[in-house]
């Protein structure tokens, strides 16, 4: 990993990337990626509402660059906004290239995350 480039947030999920999530090339779905950042969202977002959360949007997503076979995909959090009983979080994927040390922005997204009650309704996030 370069020091000017590094991951924003809090490293909140390391998976490995392995041959049955990916293409014919060795190149890792865009899918699984994203539900590896959904994960990440819903674990940070219910830690913060101390409860249920859904994901409700997810805001303009590009690929830089692919994940392969064997990397280690590290996904950053940080919650951005907080609204009455929503969340927007920032996401980082990152990629530890198998085998080494270098890390590579893959992709970024924003999500918007809403807590929910114990009937499936929106309700308040509490104070921290």
């Amino acid at each position: 990993m370069t020091a000017a480039i590094k991951p924003n947030g809090e490293l909140t999920l390391r998976t490995l990337a392995m041959p049955g999530d990916a293409n014919a090339a060795g190149d890792i779905f865009g899918g699984w990626v994203m539900a590896q950042m959904d994960l990440s969202c819903g674990i940070r977002a219910a830690e913060r509402a101390r409860g249920r959360v859904v994901t409700a949007a997810v805001k303009e997503m590009a690929f830089a660059l692919p994940v392969k076979i064997g990397d280690t995909l590290c996904i950053y959090t940080d919650i951005v906004t907080v609204g009455r009983t929503s969340m927007t979080l920032k996401v980082e994927a990152w990629a530890q290239r198998y085998l080494s040390h270098v890390m590579e922005k893959v992709t970024d997204a924003l999500f918007v995350m809403v807590a929910l009650d114990a009937n499936g309704k929106p309700t308040p996030v509490p104070e921290e």
